[in-house]
């Protein structure tokens, strides 16, 4: 998401890092440059107006230009009014009331609605350990009552019982009483929705809200419809009272106008975004750290908790106690491959890293992708037991033998085991230095030594060993330790 805004701030930006003094003139260009990038993003032309005005004003300022780094001071600057746009502080779901919680959804048909509603409770359900009930208010659209069932037998999630003929508001009552009844903490309302804004939906929304007085109203738009989103939200909030807006499909919204305007044209927050169709493809929206990603800054926080929520912490601590001893083996190479794969692989891991443009770049040209790290398993799979645990057993015959297996080259594997002898000696350099403990804790080696293994050679990857981490990662690990 917002890869087209992003490549264009960096160009911008780059120029101004570059100088080591700022006119007035030099930064109002700069702007100018910005305020185009802003608007080629779909971003509403007055939420662009008052955002350029506000943030030259702060950046002509005497403390800017006459500062050592100007053009750090200018980038700061407009990360500040990015986040600030994009809705400032991180706004979660209210449900501190007496059980059951109520969370209506809202929004046109397509939206995704019904697949957020699940994603929500699963959300709730296993983060949060809440019992969450669901039930389906679509009385209009063929089977979307039968589509919630299924949705709440995938995350084993409780759905009310269907009955035939019963309205909207009927159901809401149905559904607050059994939700009360069996002692549920949260209950989730998905109301029908239309093509398009009209009385008769709005007027639904309302005698719902009426029954069942929500504490969530959360309205579900698709950024990809880019200005209609806003406008769709707009008409939304005017007639209801909207608590928050969740944007689905944000992994496929290259632009990211809509969310970039979404907080200042409705006032709402922005809650959730969706970025992907699995069950549990649903982030929290942290302005600060999409604005960080926008400009190129990375995403190092959301890196660190994708790692705490996928690595398998016995493993990782089996791994330090093993590099403790200075072992480090193909079979511990072939778990990290596979926790970087379960942290949604190269890309989502390049775009969350500070400084990383050129991996993102190579990810998105296709000169390095996911099926990198298929095939390094698939080489390691082909060795025998012994060879993975002793790597220095494969001579030159050894090698052809696992390159036939896996349907690789002896190149291939003669990259894999350079990877690996690449990794430990990264990570007894990690061990000298005190930081081996810090390192393995919060990634679990995922996030660390597995993608050193990309300093060893494969095609069009960048150096991501542990020993040459970003800076600022680096120093968040050592204030972690």
């Amino acid at each position: 998401m917002f890869d087209k805004l992003s490549d264009r701030l960096g160009g911008v930006f780059d120029k101004l890092r570059g100088r080591g003094a700022l006119k007035e003139e030099d930064v109002r260009g700069a702007m100018r440059e910005v305020r185009i990038a802003l608007l080629e993003a779909d971003v509403a032309l007055p939420v662009v107006k008052e955002f350029v005005e506000k943030v030259t004003e702060q950046a002509v300022g005497q403390s800017v230009l006459k500062s050592i780094t100007p053009g750090q001071q200018v980038v700061k600057i407009v990360n500040d009014g990015l986040a600030d746009m994009l809705g400032a502080e991180v706004s979660g779901l209210e449900l501190a009331v007496t059980p059951p919680a109520i969370i209506m959804m809202v929004g046109l048909q397509g939206s995704g609605k019904t697949t957020t509603t699940a994603k929500i409770a699963k959300r709730l359900k296993d983060k949060e350990n809440k019992k969450v009930m669901m039930a389906s208010l679509d009385v209009n659209r063929p089977a979307a009552q039968e589509q919630l069932a299924v949705l709440g037998e995938q995350i084993d999630a409780a759905t009310l019982p269907i009955l035939e003929g019963q309205q909207p508001v009927e159901i809401a009552k149905r559904a607050l009483q059994a939700a009360k009844l069996q002692g549920f903490d949260v209950l989730m309302l998905d109301t029908a929705g239309r093509l398009h804004v009209d009385q008769q939906l709005m007027d639904e929304m309302k005698a719902v809200a009426d029954v069942s007085k929500p504490q969530e109203t959360l309205l579900v738009v698709d950024a990809l419809t880019g200005q209609d989103a806003v406008n769709v939200a707009s008409n939304f909030s005017e007639q209801v009272d909207l608590s928050g807006v969740i944007l689905t499909r944000m992994d496929g919204d290259a632009r990211g106008g809509a969310a970039l305007s979404m907080r200042a044209v409705t006032g709402k927050p922005i809650k959730f975004v969706g970025v992907g169709e699995k069950i549990d493809a649903l982030e929290e929206f942290h302005p600060e750290r999409v604005a960080g990603r926008i400009l190129g800054m990375g995403d190092v926080v959301s890196l660190v908790e994708k790692a705490a929520a996928t690595v398998d912490k016995e493993e990782s601590e089996a791994l330090a106690e093993k590099m403790t001893k200075g072992q480090f083996d193909l079979n511990d190479l072939r778990s990290q491959l596979r926790q970087m794969t379960k942290m949604g692989g190269l890309g989502a891991l390049a775009s969350m890293m500070p400084g990383m443009k050129k991996a993102k770049a190579a990810v998105a040209g296709g000169a390095m992708d996911d099926k990198v790290l298929v095939r390094m398993d698939a080489i390691i799979g082909s060795m025998t037991k012994e060879e993975r645990g002793r790597p220095g057993l494969l001579n030159a015959k050894r090698k052809v033998r696992v390159a036939k297996g896996s349907g690789t080259t002896v190149q291939d594997v003669n990259k894999l085991l350079k990877m690996h002898q690449e990794m430990s000696k990264a990570m007894k350099k990690i061990k000298k230095m005190g930081g081996m403990k810090g390192l393995m804790s919060m990634f679990g080696g995922a996030a660390g030594a597995g993608m050193g293994g990309q300093a060893g050679g494969m095609p069009g990857l960048p150096d991501m060993s542990p020993g040459g981490l970003p800076p600022d990662l680096a120093n968040l690990l050592n204030k972690k330790k």
